[in-house]
């Protein structure tokens, strides 16, 4: 599997149809409706994490890969935190859905802009490297700040746009 983690800012409209598709179909909504949509007519309102998400997750969540909740809120919030919607009970190993509604969103855009790169490389370097597929070193930690840096538009346009966001990664 790809392991590409991909953020999300719904319309209400979206939004409404994700949560009123049953649990177990909202995969293949996010695959098949979702992402038609948004990659090819609302570029603005996604974002592509590559695999950057893992170790960006570890580093804003105090170094819990499965962590689901608001760990270091907001920032624990940025890729895992929220609200499940899939990924944490029986036969979902596949994709993990997370949810912040649009106030969650709000909270995060004006924090996000605060973690300087000097926060978030002592974060990383932290992490607990076993539980980490990768080796931790300086191309990584920049492979990862980059991706998490870039993301500070993204979180601005949503909130701006009063938007939920959903973290999406297939596994």
């Amino acid at each position: 599997m790809s392991c590409l983690g991909v953020l999300f800012a719904l319309s209400d409209k979206d939004l409404n149809k994700l949560l009123k598709t049953s649990r177990l179909e909202r995969p293949d909504f996010v695959c098949e409706y979702l992402e038609e949509i948004y990659f090819e007519k609302n570029r603005k309102y996604i974002y592509e994490l590559d695999k950057s998400w893992d170790a960006m997750h570890r580093c804003l969540s105090n170094d819990g890969l499965l962590v689901f909740g608001d760990d270091n809120y907001p920032f624990g919030s940025i890729i895992m935190g929220g609200y499940v919607l899939y990924g944490n009970g029986d036969e979902e190993e596949d994709y993990i859905i997370t949810l912040k509604k649009a106030y969650i969103v709000k909270d995060i855009a004006q924090k996000i802009g605060t973690i300087t790169k000097e926060q978030f490389k002592e974060k990383y370097f932290k992490i607990d490297e076993k539980g980490y597929e990768y080796p931790l070193n300086d191309e990584d930690f920049e492979y990862t700040w980059d991706y998490f840096y870039r993301s500070i538009e993204f979180w601005k346009n949503a909130s701006e746009a009063n938007r939920a966001v959903i973290f999406t990664v297939d596994q």
